[in-house]
């Protein structure tokens, strides 16, 4: 695997992500609207199994490609592409920082 291919698996990975955060914040934003209040111990439940779910989803974008490459003995390879894609993602982080910081004024 190339370094360009790497870096474009990378973007994929950061977009993949950044996609599911967004579903997840739109939940967050607007769940009231969605679901109502939610008058028992089930909302907190939901809150929690969601968390782990997004944990795990976040893993498997992150770390299934490399845990592959890592295993065929693409060590080198494997770590790059993590690399890149916490790049991306910082990239993407600050570009929504600054849209929101933006969007305040």
């Amino acid at each position: 695997m190339g370094k360009s291919s790497l870096k474009l698996m990378a973007l994929l990975q950061s977009l993949g992500i950044t996609f599911y955060c967004g579903l997840v914040g739109l939940l967050f934003w607007r769940g009231n609207e969605i679901f109502g209040k939610v008058p028992s111990y089930l909302g907190p439940v939901a809150f929690l199994v969601l968390f782990i779910v997004s944990g795990l989803v976040c893993g498997l974008i992150v770390f299934y490609r490399p845990y592959k490459l890592f295993f065929n003995d693409k060590k080198r390879e494997a770590i790059n592409l993590v690399v890149y894609t916490t790049a991306w993602l910082c990239l993407f982080f600050l570009v929504l920082l600054v849209t929101a910081a933006a969007l305040q004024k």
